[in-house]
């Protein structure tokens, strides 16, 4: 799938290699089109995986969480694994043993750094928030206790491989004339309509941002501001 080299061995797809993609812009791609980053590191008590919001700049992928996260303390400045993975739909082929999902993924290996400028943590935490939903500057700011409970850890996306499946099922030669079915069940999430908190003030509306994701595809590839690319 790709004519780009791998950036490492051990970011080399070697099980379906075929459908690897090194390329930073298809990489970046399925960044943009994510949601949750799960985020790989070793503690003390062993290893431990956590789902994280997240974004992606044009060299390093971001994410945040409190300064008593355990997880979030070990990953700092050390070596971290992170990946994203969007379902698609099932393959549902003539046999079980056949069946398969499409999907887009991302792995990203590297050492995860802090970022302590306090510009450059409001700027990371804005954009890792715009990627979800953006109301950064319609909310209330940040104040500094907010910001001093947030950790914010960056990984550089040098050492970072693509996965992508996008098609039909694979049989074995003798099942293709036979009388079972075959195809795809394609996967579509979509934004629902915004609820207004039980407790929230009469009159506030919704934020204009917030109430133009009804509908939307969860994973159409974003913009820096959360919205869909090119709206």
């Amino acid at each position: 799938m790709s004519s780009h080299e791998p950036p490492s061995d051990r970011t080399t797809v070697k099980r379906g290699a075929n459908r690897a993609a090194y390329d930073q812009q298809a990489i970046r791609d399925i960044l943009a089109a994510g949601t949750i980053a799960h985020v790989g590191v070793t503690t003390d008590d062993g290893p431990i995986v956590l789902p994280m919001a997240y974004t992606a700049t044009d060299d390093q992928l971001l994410f945040h969480g409190s300064v008593a996260n355990a997880m979030m303390r070990a990953g700092k400045s050390m070596d971290v694994c992170v990946t994203v993975t969007i379902l698609d739909g099932l393959v549902v082929a003539r046999t079980p043993f056949h069946n398969s999902v499409n999907y887009r993924s991302v792995v990203v290996r590297g050492e995860a750094v802090a970022i302590t400028d306090p510009e450059g943590k409001v700027a990371a935490l804005k954009a890792i928030n715009d990627h979800m939903v953006a109301i950064w500057d319609t909310a209330r700011p940040p104040s500094e206790a907010d910001l001093k409970q947030t950790l914010v850890l960056a990984v550089p996306l040098a050492e970072a491989s693509a996965k992508v499946r996008g098609e039909d099922p694979i049989d074995d030669d003798e099942d293709y004339a036979g009388p079972h079915w075959a195809g795809l069940v394609p996967v579509t999430t979509t934004w629902g309509t915004p609820t207004s908190a039980g407790d929230l003030t009469v009159g506030i509306k919704i934020p204009t941002n917030v109430a133009a994701m009804a509908g939307r595809d969860v994973h159409a590839v974003r913009s820096a501001h959360g919205n869909p690319a090119g709206s």
